[in-house]
């Protein structure tokens, strides 16, 4: 077995399927610029939720986590620190999208699976500043 140097570690946490990138791309055709915010409340706001960037406001309680689809994704602190080491994966899935979230009547949703950061993923985000 080979060894991962720390150039080919993929560190992004946040990243997204190709079946996110597309519903990404429609809604934002259909709406201008947006982005995500992942509160880690219960019901809607356990969801990724896609929003016209003019109509969240970003605080100082979120952290910008990445982008996917070249679309700022913010995560709240609390839901953060619950998540630090994992890399959050965005899919699609069918069902109902959260009531305010623009995929919603779509007959889809956005869902976050996820993977733990390896070792060697941790130490290198340590290095970075993206972990404390």
């Amino acid at each position: 077995m080979g060894t991962t140097s720390k150039h080919e570690l993929d560190t992004r946490q946040v990243i997204a399927t190709p079946a996110a990138i597309a519903l990404i791309d429609t809604l934002r055709k259909e709406n201008g610029p947006v982005l995500f915010h992942q509160s880690g409340g219960c019901c809607d706001g356990s969801s990724p939720m896609c929003y016209p960037r003019g109509e969240f406001l970003v605080g100082d309680s979120d952290v910008h986590l990445g982008e996917i689809g070249g679309v700022p994704f913010y995560i709240s602190k609390p839901q953060f620190e619950y998540w630090k080491h994992t890399q959050l994966i965005i899919d699609v899935v069918e069902g109902r999208g959260g009531m305010f979230s623009l995929e919603n009547g779509r007959g889809v949703r956005f869902l976050v699976r996820s993977r733990l950061f390896e070792d060697a993923e941790i130490e290198l985000l340590r290095e970075r500043g993206r972990l404390g």
